[in-house]
């Protein structure tokens, strides 16, 4: 198996953990979700003793590290974008007229634009992105660099 291969595999892993994560908060079943993380683990250990491409020199090591920083470029300007918005749906402070004051309605709940699960579940969402980023950057560099001229990937 291809080194690549093997990252994208992590990343499908960890997408079907977050969906069964998100399965077990809903249903309340915490222990659902421990057993599919350990064989998930143990699937992924089972997938890496497999990889056959694992020879670092050179060429490996500037495309990983190319690969890296790109991921990381990217990667926060997307989590920062969604983290400033959730804490601005955090603090939203709505403005109300002085009549509401006045006549003491401070029954009135101001609105969420999202719910602090939605907001934990695009982070976790987010990292798994992370994942597919930097295969995707793997990828691109490879090919830049000329690391896969015989490779079918």
């Amino acid at each position: 198996m291809k080194k690549n291969i093997f990252y994208l595999m992590i990343g499908v892993v960890a997408l079907v953990l977050l969906v069964i994560f998100g399965y077990s908060v809903e249903n309340f079943t915490p222990v659902l979700f421990m057993i599919a993380f350990v064989i998930g683990v143990i699937l992924l250990y089972l997938a890496y003793r497999k990889v056959d491409d694992f020879i670092e020199d050179e060429r490996s090591a500037r495309i990983t590290e190319k690969a890296a920083m790109r991921t990381l470029q990217v990667f926060w300007v997307c989590f920062c974008a969604f983290s400033i918005m959730a804490v601005m749906n955090l603090l939203y402070m709505p403005r109300f007229s002085r009549a509401f004051w006045l006549t003491r309605e401070n029954d009135i709940v101001p609105p969420e634009l999202m719910s602090l699960k939605t907001i934990g579940y695009i982070q976790l969402g987010l990292l798994c992105l992370m994942i597919f980023l930097y295969v995707g950057f793997r990828i691109y560099y490879a090919r830049k660099f000329g690391d896969w001229e015989t490779d079918e990937e």
